[in-house]
């Protein structure tokens, strides 16, 4: 049987919005090559791949490639994956799932916004913002000096820049030069933005992620950069105190605007960390 696939639309509000995910059920035939080929002619940030139609010991096999390699973890294909198993591998009354992708288990709820709970946050070495800022075109005084320039990872480690306004996070411009050079020092490739300005009163702060190293030079929601934030916000109390839960917005600067929702809370056994979002089913079809 040919694989079957699907394109969602992850992080949206509605359709034609947020981040693109193709999804290919039945992929448990499919080469590790095969699927990086398959990405590509995708052309999305990512492509995820699910490996069997039955669940494994209680979740669904899943990789998740972008045109530069396969990754651990991503949010997006994890929100859009689950979606797309509710619809097509699950009962109608079903209420969660789990996915288990390289990184470990993400369980996933469902309802109006699908709810996915990210591995506990580990918390790397703080970074020079000077380097920070030449990677991004900016200045050093362009960034919030009362926070950090930090490695964090629920999964997939990020780099997390404070910057003051809205204004500086439109002027971000990635130097492919410098942005090696933070990359060797960093050990990450993905560079994620905030600050604490929304483009539209419906929402609290604004990203951007940048991850040239994986293919994506820009990429319009990126879930695992917002539980590395949403983890980064509880740590620093840098909304008043530890817990977090906010709308965050992405992809305005490139035509694919997108909400993503943030929740994390401080508790003795360390900081919880989720992110939901709306997924739009967009179009189906068939690997020939």
């Amino acid at each position: 049987m040919s694989p079957a696939f699907y394109i969602v639309d992850v992080f949206a509000e509605q359709k034609y919005a947020g981040n693109q995910l193709a999804v290919v059920l039945d992929a448990g035939g499919l080469l590790g090559d095969e699927m990086q080929a398959i990405t590509g002619e995708f052309g999305f940030s990512e492509t995820s791949f699910v490996l069997s139609r039955e669940a494994m010991d209680g979740g669904y096999p899943v990789r998740i490639f972008t045109p530069g390699g396969e990754v651990p973890f991503a949010g997006h294909p994890t929100l859009g994956t689950a979606a797309v198993i509710r619809q097509e591998l699950l009962p109608p009354e079903a209420d969660d799932v789990a996915l288990d992708v390289a990184a470990g288990r993400i369980p996933v709820t469902f309802g109006d916004v699908l709810w996915m709970r990210q591995l506990a946050p580990t918390f790397g070495e703080t970074l020079d913002p000077s380097l920070v800022a030449r990677t991004l075109g900016l200045e050093a005084s362009d960034l919030d000096e009362r926070h950090p320039v930090q490695v964090v990872s629920t999964g997939l480690p990020t780099i997390i820049i404070p910057l003051e306004n809205l204004d500086t996070l439109k002027r971000c411009r990635l130097d492919r030069g410098q942005y090696r050079r933070l990359v060797d020092t960093a050990g990450s490739a993905n560079l994620y933005a905030f600050c604490p300005e929304p483009h539209e009163v419906t929402g609290d702060l604004a990203a951007r992620m940048f991850a040239d190293d994986l293919g994506v030079p820009e990429d319009p929601a990126t879930g695992s950069a917002a539980g590395c934030l949403a983890a980064y916000l509880a740590e620093h109390s840098y909304l008043g105190d530890g817990s977090v839960n906010i709308w965050l917005e992405q992809g305005y600067e490139i035509g694919r605007p997108s909400l993503l929702y943030l929740r994390a809370e401080k508790t003795p056994e360390g900081i919880i960390v989720e992110v939901g979002g709306k997924v739009q089913m967009v179009a189906r079809g068939e690997l020939l």
